[in-house]
């Protein structure tokens, strides 16, 4: 900090000791270059050098938790996470996200994973991600993944990849969100996510085309910024192939359920 003081000090002083020319005597060169006649090129390489490091290229990190909930689903309900970190700087960040289900009836893990993706900012509002998908539950699979992240037109922040497994299959997953802030600590949460698959995948039940939509809202109240505390209601569906696959083996296409969890992020 105290170099980059020095650095920025050294930029203004010698823009102010520097006398003021009219405009019909402006030197050739750009005006950020006279500082050089005062201080010396390889002074000010490594100033402007030490500037740019702190204002464009020192790596941060954030953990988000954005919903960590239970949901009524009968018996004991279930437990959901769905987390994603990131540490890098404005161009290049490394991510790590994972999602899952917990049943507490039966005490098993209904859905779990984990991805590993490089990120690099092509856009002032997008990243394009690409890495590794582990699922644990339910087939173990390895995935490769090709994602983009970002801040869609509206404010809405988006979230689509393509998961092609080690056994040749491709599906694909589109998470949306958006926030209406009822007040600055009541905020009003709407949800969307759709999945597909490019063929029918029978260890995992599932068919060719959309294979589920879930819907939701939550309702979180800012006790702090980091922590927030909600309630919702989420809404999901099995479609096409897969809604057909679901009853034949007895089970229920449609599952309305009621959340209670936190947000939270460092």
């Amino acid at each position: 900090m105290r170099r980059f003081l020095a650095s920025s000090a050294a930029l203004i002083a010698a823009g102010l000791s520097l006398p003021q020319a009219h405009a019909q005597d402006a030197p050739e060169s750009p005006p950020w270059n006279a500082a050089d006649d005062v201080y010396g090129p390889e002074v000010m390489t490594r100033a402007r050098d030490r500037v740019l490091e702190e204002n464009g290229e020192t790596p941060y990190g954030l953990l988000m938790i954005d919903r960590l909930e239970w949901q009524d689903a009968g018996e004991d309900g279930v437990g959901l996470w769905d987390v994603q970190g990131y540490y890098g700087g404005d161009i290049n960040k490394a991510w790590v996200k994972s999602e899952g289900e917990y049943d507490f009836g039966e005490n098993a893990f209904e859905e779990a994973e984990v991805q590993l993706l490089y990120s690099r900012a092509i856009t002032a509002y997008f990243d394009l991600q690409a890495g590794i998908r582990q699922d644990f539950e339910p087939s173990g699979e390895t995935y490769a993944v090709v994602g983009l992240q970002g801040l869609a037109p509206y404010w809405f922040e988006v979230d689509g990849g393509l998961f092609l497994s080690e056994n040749g299959d491709l599906t694909a997953r589109f998470e949306a969100e958006y926030e209406v802030l009822l007040t600055q600590r009541l905020i009003l949460q709407p949800r969307l996510e759709v999945e597909a698959a490019a063929q029918d995948v029978g260890y995992q039940d599932l068919g060719a085309g959309f294979t589920g939509i879930s819907v939701g809202a939550r309702l979180r109240y800012e006790i702090r910024r980091e922590f927030a505390p909600y309630v919702g209601v989420a809404w999901s569906s099995v479609l096409g192939e897969t809604s057909q696959i679901v009853q034949d083996s007895g089970g229920d296409p449609n599952d309305a359920r009621l959340v209670l969890g936190i947000r939270s992020w460092y």
